[in-house]
């Protein structure tokens, strides 16, 4: 058995710093700039309160005229409360960090690659969202849609076969609105449901996501095929036009390229049925767990194995682009809930865990 780490680079430090500042130069990558780091002013740990002192007000106010301002360790050291002072030199320490690596995709790189990660999950989401945004500028609005699954928390609500994504936060907003009932319960809104459900993104709606004050108001529907009875015993099945799967694979391949200058192929499978299988990712840690016992031949159990929501088949335009004792075999992807019916990628594992070939 071939194993499968984090520790897998897929080229040199060399070759990857290369290939980072030539990105970053031809305006590819996104360079650290004002609005990225403004909003983040407003998060509730570096927000000014009631009895802030004034050297903070002072600094948030300097700040969100210039995000980008060099702040010196006596400026820091003057914040009153020590809560808040620490908050403050995480925020820099990511901000200088970010600026000192030239763009966000250089930083998000290092910091995926560097071993344990200490900094705050609302920065990293932050990075993400921004350099996802640019890569489905344009793109349909389920595209869009599933390319939130990269940064954002999902519920999921598995409904008569149906694989049904909500955003976490609007999910919770929309159960508190709902008399407490739970939203993984009652998640569509249709034709004499409670109007506080988020109503499912498809074709007939994707005019409202582009003009919608929320947009994580939508849930996604990841099934991929619709089965169609015709009566007499017959029925045929078909992939779903606006199948949310496809949509995320659309936005993974993206992604790939984007990061690693690699063409990939990416399209949901209903299952693994391949006596050769040699390689594998998880997109979260739920289907990494589960993909590493079914290829090791262990039998998870049955609640386990409903988790596992998705499966994709993931295979190199150039197979020289591959480690050469898996070239021209398939990648396979995995999307998994937690017991808790969340679902939350790390899209560094792709970037981390493919069988990339060694750049010299």
């Amino acid at each position: 058995m071939r194993r499968r780490d984090a520790n897998n680079r897929a080229m040199t430090e060399a070759e990857s710093k290369r290939r980072a500042n030539e990105a970053t130069r031809s305006g590819r990558w996104l360079a650290p700039a004002d609005d990225f780091f403004r909003p983040m002013l407003a998060l509730a740990e570096l927000a000014p309160v009631d009895d802030s002192c004034a050297d903070e007000r002072r600094l948030h106010e300097r700040l969100g005229a210039a995000p980008m301002l060099a702040v010196d360790a006596s400026q820091l050291a003057a914040i009153a409360d020590a809560d808040a002072r620490e908050n403050w030199g995480v925020f820099l320490a990511f901000r200088d960090a970010v600026v000192a690596a030239g763009s966000l995709e250089a930083y998000y790189l290092r910091l995926v690659r560097g071993g344990p990660i200490t900094v705050p999950p609302a920065f990293i989401d932050a990075v993400v969202a921004a350099i996802v945004a640019r890569l489905v500028d344009g793109a349909s609005a389920i595209e869009r849609r599933a390319a939130q699954l990269l940064h954002r928390t999902q519920r999921v609500a598995v409904r008569e076969g149906r694989v049904l994504c909500a955003d976490r936060d609007a999910a919770d907003r929309a159960s508190a609105m709902s008399s407490g009932v739970d939203l993984v319960r009652q998640l569509i809104a249709g034709a004499g449901d409670d109007r506080s459900a988020l109503p499912v993104l498809a074709a007939s709606n994707a005019r409202e996501f582009d003009t919608a004050a929320d947009p994580f108001a939508f849930v996604l529907d990841l099934s991929h095929e619709i089965a169609n009875d015709l009566g007499h015993g017959l029925s045929f099945t078909m992939a779903r036009s606006d199948s949310g799967m496809t949509a995320l694979a659309h936005v993974l391949e993206r992604w790939i390229a984007h990061f690693l200058d690699v063409a990939t192929t990416i399209r949901p499978l209903q299952r693994i049925d391949d006596p050769a299988w040699r390689w594998h990712v998880g997109l979260d840690a739920e289907a990494t767990a589960l993909l590493n016992d079914l290829y090791r031949g262990d039998a998870p159990d049955d609640d386990r194995l409903q988790r596992l929501i998705g499966l994709f088949r993931l295979d190199f335009a150039d197979p020289l682009e591959m480690r050469a004792d898996v070239a021209g075999k398939p990648v396979y992807l995995g999307l998994a809930m937690t017991a808790e019916q969340t679902l939350k990628l790390k899209p560094q594992n792709l970037l981390i865990n493919l069988p990339l070939a060694v750049s010299t």
